[in-house]
């Protein structure tokens, strides 16, 4: 026994040798071949052998980015794990690993900034109205170029956004027809917009071609396919979703308490089997048929009646005694669960509600995620939890739910209203990755006027705008520049202009007066201006266009503009209120001259009128006070062909100016103090080179707002009854109580 036991030790050692010698002289091979390499290069002189090649040769720690497959392909020495390529195998598409420093190329934009290019649709190719709109909303912003040498970025003339084999919408053959695109480059500096992906049975994330390096503008992305700071997560959003514009949020009034009638509310399909069915179907444990309602149906699809339990025909029942508007716009939480996909229309249509989305859908990631804080705007749950949602629900406080509402209807009007906000919002956020010295912060995307209004060129400084004084704990400023725009020639020391010149440089809050000269006659000698205690700077208008007298001038040294037409009348006095009051409202248009808008039935369109009403939308900038950031977004945030249309009439830019800023504000301008007369009352038809003479005049005005109106979707002016006096103003006291006394007098 003893013999057998030794035999089997010393077999099983000599085995064990042998394999170590074996694998062992196996691993020694390479490094003396490579040696005998080394000395054969230091005999030809290309290489000398030194104290280093005794050291271990360790790869270069930053490889650049090469995909699996062709690192395979092009070094077949780089060692990959089965791990590495089980993953890669698997991934939804190629370039899993992209990041903008590894599959973008930041040159292209560089030299002409941020420009995207729009292929041309190919002959022949259907195009869904939905990606329509998409290519609308880019051809239509300021950073559309039709030059493909100029483009920073690349959209796809082939309509990517239904990739769902069953859908109608479906594109077949897109992967060739992609590839043959000439400017295709793998997919870098390409964006890809899509809405559906997948199909029956397990609706993968897959797209159906090769989207190289491009980055992808998904709905109902994941987070484990989401590639951070290189993919952009978008909404589901519906055929139906309006291209601009888009209705503003249902919110009207912040009731307190801010309870609803129903706690929390859902209404929807239920799915019986496959993907995204567990959530559904779990629902009516949580169901009570008061403030919590909860309903489903299983009628839907060709072959429902198949596959329906015992549970169907009740909840059908209940399903069709509710409207699920009255449910929506009466509820203070809505369920968001996932469907067959991990987005859901019930998001959107939650948020316009002011219903707050409570979220179940784990594994999503939520629309815009790089830049909006969903934690003041949701409730995010989880798929797992289901049953403790109603509890946790219930305590929030009253003020929390409040601050909630809120800012989803801050979302909803910013970022999600429309098919264009949606599109301008990715675009704007992949402009903040290639220019991160200048990118917007979380208070500028998620606090009012949001990311699309506050343009980062302008400052990295928050408090060069007007929307974030109480935020930092800033003061209005104490100073203001008069802009004076001058168009008819100085004949004489009487004329209204330089009496306008004098008041404006007595006030006592005036820092500088600026003369924008758009006269064809040459510049006045200085010694024709009148000797003022501020600074008189007189320039050109650019091109002696109307919209010039919007340029942000760098000779405008401070945030106030005091903005005036040559032919106004106003007295210190008037300045003066007129500034203290725009001091508490320094986002909103403050001034004298107010206009107003209405629909006109009979006609189906927009009116503008000048009638003295108690209503108003409108201060004219003949004479009126803003913030200078206001001239920087009318340059740049407005398109040429509005600006064209105003310089080609030579009319309209005080119109489009309040446009803009209630479009950004949400609020009206305010009116101060009325006054008996105004200039064109008090020029009449005496002043051939006066605007108000010309019978035109009028009419253009109403062609303005209609035109105005459809570029930006919707009207935007806003309607007040409000109107700031002095105190004491009118009131029966003593002159000498009053401290714009003066104002009376006019």
């Amino acid at each position: 026994m003893q013999a057998k036991k030794r035999y089997f030790i010393l077999l099983s050692a000599g085995s064990c040798l042998a394999l170590l010698f074996y694998f062992g002289g196996l691993q020694l091979r390479a490094p003396r071949s490579h040696s005998r390499r080394d000395e054969h290069s230091g005999r030809d002189g290309l290489h000398q052998p030194g104290p280093d090649r005794f050291w271990p040769r360790f790869p270069d720690t930053l490889r650049p980015y090469f995909p699996w497959e062709q690192s395979e392909n092009e070094d077949s020495s780089v060692h990959t794990s089965p791990r590495q390529k089980r993953d890669a195998n698997s991934s939804i598409y190629k370039g899993k690993k992209c990041r903008m420093e590894s599959c973008f190329d930041f040159t292209l934009c560089k030299k002409n900034g941020f420009k995207v290019y729009v292929y041309p649709n190919q002959k022949g190719e259907k195009i869904a109205e939905s990606y329509q709109n998409i290519l609308a909303a880019i051809e239509g912003s300021r950073y559309y170029t039709s030059d493909p040498s100029q483009a920073c970025l690349f959209v796809l003339g082939l309509d990517t956004l239904d990739r769902d084999q069953l859908s109608p919408q479906y594109v077949h053959n897109l992967r060739s027809k992609v590839q043959s695109l000439h400017l295709w480059n793998n997919g870098r500096n390409h964006l890809i917009f899509n809405l559906y992906s997948g199909t029956w049975p397990d609706y993968t994330e897959d797209v159906g071609f090769d989207i190289g390096q491009a980055m992808l503008a998904k709905a109902s992305i994941s987070t484990e396919n989401f590639r951070p700071n290189f993919d952009v997560s978008i909404p589901l959003f519906s055929k139906d979703h309006p291209r601009t514009g888009g209705e503003r949020g249902f919110l009207k009034f912040n009731t307190i308490p801010p309870l609803r009638k129903y706690m929390l509310v859902f209404k929807g399909k239920r799915y019986l089997t496959g993907i995204g069915s567990d959530t559904r179907n779990a629902l009516y444990h949580v169901h009570n048929g008061e403030d919590v309602l909860l309903l489903t149906t299983c009628k839907h699809g060709k072959d429902w009646q198949k596959h329906k339990d015992s549970r169907c025909d009740r909840d059908n029942a209940e399903y069709e005694k509710y409207d699920y508007r009255e449910m929506l716009h009466n509820a203070t939480f809505c369920l968001v669960p996932r469907g067959r996909r991990l987005g859901s229309f019930r998001f959107l249509e939650a948020l316009q509600a002011a219903c707050v989305p409570v979220m179940l859908s784990n594994g999503w990631e939520l629309p815009f995620s790089e830049v909006i804080n969903w934690n003041q705007a949701a409730v995010i749950g989880d798929e797992r939890l289901l049953l403790q949602i109603p509890s946790t629900i219930r305590s929030i406080h009253q003020d929390k739910i409040l601050a909630l509402r809120q800012q989803t209807q801050f979302l909803w009007e910013a970022y999600f209203s429309s098919v264009e906000k949606i599109v301008l919002t990715t675009l704007e956020i992949i402009q903040d990755r290639i220019f991160k010295h200048i990118s917007r912060n979380s208070l500028i995307w998620n606090k009012h006027p949001g990311g699309l209004f506050v343009l980062p060129q302008y400052s990295s400084y928050l408090g060069d705008f007007p929307y974030y004084y109480a935020n930092l704990g800033l003061k209005p400023p104490s100073k203001f520049t008069a802009v004076i725009h001058a168009v008819t020639p100085l004949v004489s020391q009487s004329q209204p202009v330089l009496k306008l010149l004098v008041a404006a440089a007595k006030s006592q809050y005036c820092a500088q007066i600026v003369v924008l000269w758009n006269c064809d006659k040459p510049l006045p000698a200085k010694h024709r201006w009148p000797a003022t205690a501020v600074p008189v700077i007189v320039i050109e208008g650019e091109s002696k266009v109307m919209s010039s007298r919007f340029l942000p001038y760098d000779n405008i040294i401070t945030d106030a503009v005091l903005s005036l037409d040559e032919d106004t009348v106003l007295s210190t006095t008037e300045v003066d209120f007129a500034f203290t009051v725009w001091q508490s409202f320094p986002e909103r248009i403050v001034g004298y001259p107010a206009r107003s808008h209405f629909w006109d039935n009979s006609k189906e369109r927009w009116g503008y009128t000048s009638k003295w009403t108690n209503d108003y939308s409108m201060v004219l900038t003949g004479a009126a006070i803003y913030h200078k950031y206001y001239h920087y977004l009318y340059t740049q945030y407005l398109p040429a062909s509005l600006k064209s249309m105003v310089d080609q009439l030579a009319n309209c830019e005080d119109i489009l100016m309040n446009f803009l800023v209630s479009a950004v504000t949400k609020l009206p301008p305010i009116k101060v103090t009325q006054k008996k007369q105004y200039k064109e009352t008090m020029m009449g038809q005496t002043s051939r080179a006066s605007r108000w003479a010309d019978p035109d005049h009028f009419a253009q005005r109403q062609s303005c707002m209609n035109t105005f109106a459809s570029w930006f979707g919707y009207m935007p002016l806003i309607h007040s009854q409000m109107r700031l006096d002095p105190v004491l103003f009118k009131d029966q006291v003593s002159i000498l109580r009053k401290k714009y006394r003066d104002i009376e007098r006019l």
